[in-house]
């Protein structure tokens, strides 16, 4: 569980400069074998949506960042989760 949710924390903070993929209109990243493939869109109110699904599975995610807090489902599953610190650095995970 704490792989998903820094898998998800990842995407939450990922920059937005890399030019849309042709064919999958969105970004990508791969880790621990599993490609995200995602796109991001900004609402009026500052919110930030994040929508995707995880390859090669093709289990969907929509996460929701407002601020330090990311909402949302991934997998058909509810997650919630503050992003970490700015120069946070993780020491170790289950």
């Amino acid at each position: 569980m704490t792989k998903l949710f820094t898998i998800l924390a990842l995407l939450a903070t990922a920059a937005v400069p890399a030019p849309l993929l042709a064919r999958d209109a969105g970004q990508r990243f791969t880790r621990d074998g599993e490609t995200y493939v995602y796109t991001e869109k900004r609402t009026e109110d500052g919110r930030r949506v994040i929508s995707g699904r995880r390859l090669p599975s093709g289990s969907a995610f929509r996460l929701v960042v407002t601020g330090d807090r990311v909402d949302g489902i991934s997998g058909g599953q509810p997650v919630a989760f503050r992003l970490p610190a700015a120069g946070a650095t993780q020491v170790a995970a289950r």
